[in-house]
């Protein structure tokens, strides 16, 4: 049975007949190189709407649309919008594959000191998509961009930062040496203490994995991140406190990471934490309890908690019953 079109339904249906009728790919493609600007606008917002469509997308790619695009970020009034059509691109794994074989990372990156505070959020935007696959982190990583973004982090507006530190913490999380060796933790100690949530977010998740490697591990010591770790179980933020709990577990796997988290108060913070319905803040307080509870001091005062702890062997979450299994096996440990 037939339904009366929405206007919705018929604004998209009508743009899609320009899109796939007068503006047929080739065409198109064609027009991206066009003299006149206007046309070479046109086209770019046509091809912005077609490749939404994964099929459509594959067929721009195969008919050189990525050749031109690569040009037009050359264009200054046309850039924008070029980097805009890279960004739906770079969602789909076609996508991503082209960026790589036509070379568009280096050009993209080029585009980090434009003057356009939109044209630079739209490449950190694709940057960022990019990054949260591990193909695009490491061609990154590779293409020494870590030092540029961390240079850019203190200069660039709050929304266009917090883009930046989520680029960074995808680019730690397969190899965190380039950030260190950069100097990035008073960069990001900097940011803990910010308002926008998605700055704290980003920029504790990037300790997370800086926190990895010893030599991150011994950083975060010598910085004294460890303290503001603590306070951060206590942030309003989950994502904050999960990646704050993480970044004690993994610093506390080395002696002097120990004792200073103990120092700083940890213990009674990630306890209270354990009961949290957050997986990853409920995971990451019983890791860091489990690593904590070598040293026979805390191990001592953790003993008392062991019933506690016992609640969460019950947790329909698997993660969290091997996690709180094996707080209390190392806490119940004896000589």
């Amino acid at each position: 049975m037939s339904r009366p079109q929405t206007s919705q339904q018929h604004a998209h249906t009508e743009q899609a007949s320009v899109a796939f009728g007068n503006w047929a790919l080739p065409k198109l493609c064609k027009e991206l190189q066009d003299e006149d600007l206007v046309t070479r606008q046109r086209a770019l917002a046509a091809l912005c709407d077609i490749v939404h469509d994964p099929e459509r997308a594959f067929e721009a790619i195969l008919n050189g649309c990525m050749e031109r695009l690569r040009e037009l970020l050359q264009d200054e009034l046309c850039r924008i919008k070029t980097v805009e059509v890279l960004y739906v691109l770079a969602a789909q794994s076609l996508g991503r594959d082209a960026f790589f074989k036509y070379d568009m990372m280096v050009p993209l990156a080029n585009l980090l000191d434009d003057p356009v505070d939109a044209c630079r959020k739209n490449v950190h935007q694709t940057l960022k998509r990019m990054a949260e696959f591990p193909s695009g982190a490491v061609f990154m990583v590779s293409m020494g961009l870590v030092p540029r973004l961390v240079l850019k982090i203190q200069v660039e507006a709050e929304d266009i930062r917090a883009l930046i530190l989520s680029t960074l913490s995808s680019c730690i999380m397969v190899n965190a040496h380039p950030a260190i060796e950069c100097d990035i933790i008073p960069v990001l100690r900097d940011q803990l203490s910010h308002t926008s949530s998605d700055i704290r977010q980003a920029a504790t998740s990037a300790l997370v994995g800086i926190s990895v490697p010893a030599r991150g591990k011994t950083q975060v010591c010598e910085e004294d991140l460890l303290p503001l770790m603590v306070n951060l179980l206590s942030d309003s933020d989950q994502v904050v406190i999960a990646n704050a709990a993480g970044t004690i577990m993994n610093t506390a796997v080395i002696t002097r990471g120990k004792h200073e988290a103990l120092k700083a108060g940890a213990i009674t913070p990630l306890l209270r934490l354990v009961v949290s319905e957050n997986r990853a803040v409920c995971a990451n307080a019983l890791r860091a309890l489990t690593v904590l509870a070598e040293v026979p001091s805390a191990r001592a005062q953790l003993l008392e908690h062991v019933p506690l702890l016992k609640t969460r062997l019950q947790h329909p979450d698997s993660i969290i019953q091997r996690a709180a299994s094996t707080a209390i096996e190392v806490i119940s440990w004896k000589p």
